[in-house]
C-alpha cells in the first residue's frame, strides 16, 4: 500500500453509510479499500473509488487473500444483516485488527458486537436522530453528540450572557457549560475566554451535558 496523509482503512459493506464513509475518507486523502457481496454496487463506486472490490466478506479465506488483516482500521458497515455484521467482526477480530470500528442498528447488536471484540460501536440512524432531534426542537445551529452524555452545541447565546463578560456571567456555575468559542457575523470563530463578550447576533460554540446544554438553548 502507498503512502497516504492517513492510515488506511478498509471499509466493509457499502450500503449507504459505508458508500458515504469510504466517500469521504477518500476526499480527506485516506486510502480506502471497500469491500461488498454486491458487484452492482461495487461497478456503481469504481468510479469515485481507488479500491472498490466484490467478494464475499464472510469468508476469512476472501479476506485474507484481500490482505485484510495487513490494514490498521476496519469499519464493518454491514447493517441491515445481522449475522453477517456479527461474523464479519469475529472474522477482523480472528485477523486481529488493531482497530475495529463496528455498525449497530440496536443497543443489543451493540452489545453482541462489543463482546465479541469490535472496538468501537456506531450508531448512525440513533446518532443522526439525535442531532436532528436537538436542531429542530430548539434554537440549536448544531449538535456533535461527543460522548453518551456530552456534547458540543453551536447556539445563539442566551440573553442572560449578553453583553457581559462570561467570567461574569457566571455561565458554567449556572448552566454547567462552558463557551469555548465565539463567531461574530461572517468572521471566523474565535476562542473564547474570561474576558469575552458576547452580543446577541454572536454564534457560541458551547460544551456540556446533554441536559444542561439543552436548558441553555430553551433560555
Amino acid at each position: 500500500m502507498g503512502e497516504t496523509n492517513h492510515e488506511p482503512v478498509v471499509v466493509i459493506g457499502l450500503g449507504r453509510f459505508g458508500t458515504a464513509l469510504a466517500l469521504a475518507l477518500e476526499q480527506q486523502g485516506t486510502e480506502v479499500l471497500a469491500i461488498d457481496s454486491s458487484n452492482r454496487r461495487v461497478q456503481g463506486l469504481s468510479a469515485e473509488l481507488t479500491q472498490a472490490v466484490t467478494a464475499d466478506c464472510t469468508d476469512p479465506e476472501a479476506l485474507q487473500q484481500l490482505g485484510v488483516g495487513d490494514f490498521h482500521r476496519a469499519v464493518v458497515a454491514i447493517g441491515d444483516h445481522l449475522e453477517d455484521s456479527i461474523l464479519v467482526t469475529s472474522l477482523l477480530v480472528d485477523l486481529e485488527v488493531p482497530d475495529i470500528w463496528s455498525k449497530a442498528t440496536s443497543a443489543h447488536h451493540g452489545r453482541i458486537l462489543e463482546r465479541i471484540g469490535a472496538h468501537h460501536i456506531v450508531f448512525p440512524e440513533h446518532d443522526m436522530g439525535q442531532r436532528v432531534a436537538h436542531l429542530v426542537s430548539g434554537n440549536v445551529l448544531d449538535y456533535l453528540q461527543v460522548d453518551r452524555d456530552f456534547a458540543l452545541a453551536k447556539l445563539r447565546p442566551p440573553r442572560e450572557i449578553v453583553r457581559v463578560a462570561l467570567a461574569e456571567s457566571e455561565i458554567r456555575s449556572k448552566h454547567g457549560v462552558t463557551v469555548v468559542a465565539v463567531k461574530r457575523g461572517d468572521g471566523p470563530f474565535t476562542y473564547a475566554t474570561n474576558e469575552t463578550v458576547v452580543d446577541l447576533d454572536d454564534v457560541i460554540l458551547a460544551v456540556g451535558h446533554n441536559d444542561d446544554l439543552d436548558h441553555l438553548a430553551d433560555c
